[in-house]
């Protein structure tokens, strides 16, 4: 892919993925076809300062796992009301690196 694209979504989507995972994912990129180019801009990829606004307003009902497509996680929160909060506290701090991590998988299923 050219190089001008590689960089334009690096700098829209970048803030989608760990920063140490940026150099990979540029290398990555350059390597593939154009012809998957449109794929990847249709990838679903999640917003993790959306997903920690989402933990915070509505956490303790599983709201922000069923937002990331963890349904049995979503589930369970929601039956025991975020881990009686404990659990939903502990979220606050773990599910922005939830969300870049499935956005990262998303994006390999992209590339292979």
């Amino acid at each position: 892919m050219e190089q001008q694209k590689v960089d334009m979504f690096l700098m829209t989507q970048g803030k989608y993925f760990e920063g140490y995972q940026l150099a990979a994912i540029r290398e990555q990129l350059l390597k593939m076809d154009d012809s998957k180019f449109v794929m990847l801009q249709a990838a679903n990829l999640k917003d993790p300062t959306t997903t920690l606004i989402i933990s915070i307003v509505g956490g303790s009902l599983g709201i922000d796992r069923f937002f990331l497509g963890d349904t049995g996680l979503g589930i369970a929160k929601l039956l025991t009301c975020g881990g009686i909060g404990i659990w939903a506290i502990v979220d606050w701090f773990l599910i922005q690196g939830r969300a870049r991590e499935l956005n990262m998988e998303r994006l390999q299923r992209v590339l292979f």
